[in-house]
């Protein structure tokens, strides 16, 4: 059995912990990694990011896994915090998120969200996305989201 994941073991395998404001931060604390090279077709000096969270007893369901809506808030959270990176940091919100559950997450194990920029235009950027523990996919999401404004912070 692996050694549980602590904030320690996250730290030394490049993760930092970000607080945020508002909801983001009500189901944190999120985590986030800098991974190589995100979407060479998209831009070539983007980085990819990955977005996590360690599951606590308080994201359970009374079934006793993490919730689906915790699911799907870290993927969408995740895949639009990725193209706000890929689009020089300009805002985006969420106008679709299709949501797929392919197995339960339970307390104690790091969820992470990776995602992929499959086209943006002007006013649209098409997302991609998996939610998974230790390399095994929990959920997957495609998503639409609507590009609000020019560069902010996030």
């Amino acid at each position: 059995m692996p050694p549980p994941v602590t904030a320690e073991s996250l730290a030394a395998e490049g993760w930092h912990c970000k607080t945020l404001p508002g909801f983001a931060g009500l189901i944190g604390p999120l985590w986030v990694r800098k991974e190589g090279v995100f979407n060479e077709g998209v831009r070539k000096e983007a980085q990819a990011w990955a977005y996590g969270l360690l599951a606590t007893a308080d994201h359970l369901n009374p079934a006793g896994v993490v919730h689906g809506g915790l699911l799907t808030a870290l993927l969408d959270h995740g895949l639009s915090a990725i193209a706000w990176q890929a689009l020089d940091r300009r805002a985006c919100v969420t106008v679709q998120l299709d949501t797929h559950f392919l197995a339960p997450a339970r307390a104690g194990q790091f969820l992470e969200v990776r995602g992929q920029l499959l086209r943006a235009t002007s006013s649209l950027v098409f997302m991609r996305g998996e939610l998974s523990v230790a390399g095994n996919i929990v959920a997957t999401g495609a998503a639409v989201l609507k590009v609000l404004a020019a560069a902010s912070d996030h």
